[in-house]
């Protein structure tokens, strides 16, 4: 027993050691990285003092979600430091992932980081917090501690997901709408580009995310960016495969001088009856995900109805002196 004793007494210790070392550790860590940074000379201090009053009269206009955004953005290069990514390649794929997601900033990859970073330190604080008040300090503090930890640093990354797919999902689904206008704007005479900004004004109630990526193509081909490549950056940057074999389309159309309004006929046909096909597929799998509730929920009260009376017959013929109790 007093071996015994003795192990859980070391053990607790070298939690308590683990934890004072982290927590040391992490002060140092950010305590090098705030006062590693370059002085700010005279001058900037100077104008930084001039733009106070001015800030002041627009942060009370501002929503506490921009306020949190600047917050974040500021902090971002300092919490975010050491976890961009090593190579060139998987920074274009994380800043691909929130193109797609619908955040185009150049800081929107280190306010992400920054992001998973503290829900990493709140999802520490909670569970080792709750574990500690629920059961005190045992040996089991710092496993959950972690756990909670890594299950909230990897939540973002669920999140964007499902951002992504839900993005994707309603350009999908306008996609046939807007083609019809864009027919009938270039079969009345537009141009292809004045056509793309008169579809983009017009589905601006219905459906915002397509056309605010139309609305952003526009605007690049008014700064006088060549045609082809707006287009396939408009099917590169929302990562929806209708979007980009569009882009392909038009570009052909536009090079070997075929009827654009011909090739948008096709094209809006041809992604209707996919749109068609894959409420079918819906449509299909219901019956399928109905067996689920029907047996848990719907089954047991049925079966209770119908075999319930019977089942009390039973019990009065097989045992009837405990009818008369």
């Amino acid at each position: 027993m007093m071996t015994l004793a003795a192990l859980d007494t070391n053990m607790l210790a070298m939690i308590a050691i683990v934890c004072v070392f982290i927590a040391v550790g992490s002060f140092a860590w950010f305590a090098v990285d705030y006062f590693s940074g370059e002085s700010r000379g005279a001058a900037e201090s100077r104008l930084e003092m001039l733009n106070v009053s001015l800030r002041k009269g627009t942060e009370s206009k501002e929503s506490n979600v921009e306020k949190f955004a600047k917050v974040l953005e500021q902090a971002s290069p300092v919490l975010s430091k050491h976890m961009e990514a090593k190579t060139e390649e998987e920074r274009d794929k994380l800043k691909m992932r929130l193109a797609e997601a619908g955040f185009r900033s150049e800081a929107a990859s280190g306010i992400f980081l920054t992001i998973k970073v503290l829900a990493a330190v709140t999802g520490l604080v909670l569970a080792g917090g709750v574990t500690l008040i629920m059961t005190g300090l045992t040996p089991a503090l710092l496993l959950r501690s972690v756990l909670g930890a890594g299950i909230a640093f990897f939540l973002p990354e669920f999140i964007l997901d499902m951002m992504r797919s839900n993005r994707k999902k309603q350009i999908t689904l306008g996609l046939p709408d807007a083609l019809d206008l864009l027919v009938v704007s270039v079969e009345a005479g537009l141009g292809l580009d004045q056509g793309i900004r008169k579809v983009a004004d017009e589905m601006r109630n219905s459906y915002r995310v397509l056309s605010d990526e139309l609305q952003l193509s526009t605007l690049h081909l008014q700064m006088g960016r060549v045609r082809a490549s707006v287009l396939q950056e408009l099917g590169n940057r929302t990562g929806v495969e209708d979007l980009r074999t569009l882009a392909s389309l038009l570009i052909q159309a536009d090079k070997f001088g075929s009827g654009v309004a011909q090739a948008l006929r096709v094209q809006s046909e041809a992604m209707r009856i996919k749109r068609q096909q894959i409420a079918e597929e819906k449509a299909a799998k219901t019956a399928v995900k109905l067996i689920f509730p029907l047996v848990i929920f719907i089954f047991p009260g049925v079966f209770v109805v119908l075999v319930g009376p019977a089942a009390i017959q039973m019990a009065r013929e097989m045992f009837p002196a405990m009818e008369g109790k």
